[in-house]
């Protein structure tokens, strides 16, 4: 199996000014590339341009620029022409869908914060220097760099990316290990309900809360957002100190909900896998549920439009996408596989509307958010619990119809 490991990086003031200057360098030649095949699509002949062209062209480009693509690693270049052309075949595929098209855009500096070294010796070397405690990473054109290795990477190193995130760099590494040992069986399984009010419910009628990290730093963000908006739009090295530092304050407010959220999908999908065999849940379209409502235009009055509750939902989407289900779901899955257990996700629709004890769907059954009383047979619970048990249900139907 492949599991990937992120340390933080201890650049010197040399090698963060190398390590900005190859994230420099990789942009433009992702936005040369770029633009030759804009240019050559928009010639009379309509020509297509492919990676393997452009490919073939690095070692011109490194010859005629020797002081800036020609200090990096060949096969990290190879990497971003890579990266540009994903990019096109996710544009042609949301084309061939008919979904909304999508067409690759030019990368500004500030939004180019990565660069992968697709092998581990390949213009990188991961423990560099085996014989020093300290751990480093080898970086072509950049040296020797400190690396805060919190904890052993197991297994034999694949591939390895230098990420910026603020003022701080990262290495990723994927490393190709042996299946883990499961863990013991408990006997135990469960079904989860994702909300918002509690950030899931399982069948056993326990509450996950909802931390709702974003809420809790809404404010010192707000105060953080208005003092960066007083200073003018300027490329980043016009920036006054004060300047910089406002936005540096954003951006650290924003690492600091995003470390928070993953922290907390960490502890609860650990928990859940430690403790239960099989684990059943929603099989949530998160990216619909998010969708602003389509417009409705007033046929009295052309050009005006009726209410269409946008306000209303734009705050429930912003609560779905700060709960995270689809960080925590992904989380979920990845610790299961490793510990042996199994997950199956199951169809949402009517989960929170029938009875657990009569079966009678009606959406009557659930008058409140909260409250779930069958208007058949009296049942009450809490609706969350009901639509987790429902889940559960579905998902033992289908494990055992689909035995392993």
């Amino acid at each position: 199996m492949i599991r990937v490991y992120k340390f933080l990086m201890r650049p010197t003031v040399g090698q963060a000014a190398a390590l900005g200057e190859m994230l420099r360098d990789h942009c433009s030649l992702y936005n040369g590339a770029l633009q030759e095949r804009r240019d050559a699509y928009r010639h009379v002949s309509k020509t297509s341009i492919k990676y393997g062209h452009q490919s073939a062209q690095l070692k011109e480009v490194r010859a005629f620029d020797p002081e800036r693509q020609g200090r990096w690693s060949f096969s990290s270049q190879q990497a971003t022409l890579r990266r540009l052309d994903k990019a096109f075949q996710a544009f042609f595929r949301r084309v061939k869908a008919g979904e909304k098209p999508g067409y690759p855009r030019f990368r500004g500096v500030n939004w180019f914060d990565t660069v992968d070294f697709p092998k581990d010796g390949d213009g990188c070397r991961w423990d560099s220097t085996p014989h020093d405690p300290v751990t480093r990473v080898r970086l072509q054109g950049v040296g020797h760099v400190k690396v805060n290795q919190h904890r052993p990477a197991v297994g034999k190193v694949k591939t390895v990316s230098v990420k910026r995130e603020g003022k701080r760099w990262y290495v990723i590494l994927t490393a190709e290990q042996p299946q883990p040992e499961p863990l013991p069986k408990t006997g135990s399984v469960i079904g989860i309900d994702m909300g918002i009010a509690n950030f899931l419910a399982d069948s056993g009628g326990e509450f996950v809360p909802n931390p709702r990290h974003g809420r809790k730093n809404a404010a010192k963000l707000e105060a953080a957002q208005q003092a960066l908006s007083r200073f003018p739009r300027k490329r980043r090295d016009k920036r006054t100190k004060n300047h910089q530092r406002a936005v540096q304050r954003v951006a650290d407010l924003h690492r600091k909900v995003r470390r928070q959220r993953l922290d907390h999908a960490h502890k609860t999908a650990l928990d859940l896998v430690r403790q239960h065999d099989f684990i059943a849940h929603e099989d949530l379209k998160i990216r619909n549920m998010v969708k602003a409502p389509a417009s409705k235009p007033d046929p009295e009055t052309p050009g005006r439009f009726l209410p269409n509750g946008a306000a209303a939902k734009a705050g429930l989407n912003h609560s779905i996408s700060e709960a995270g289900w689809g960080v925590f779901l992904t989380i979920m899955h990845a610790k299961a596989e490793s510990a042996g257990r199994e997950v199956i996700a199951v169809d949402p629709r009517n989960t929170s509307r029938t009875c657990p004890e009569c079966g009678h769907v009606a959406a009557e059954n659930r008058p409140t958010q909260e409250k779930f009383h069958c208007q058949s047979c009296s049942h009450q619970a809490h609706a969350d619990t009901v639509g987790a048990l429902n889940v559960l249900r579905a998902g033992l139907v289908r494990r055992d119809a689909n035995p392993a």
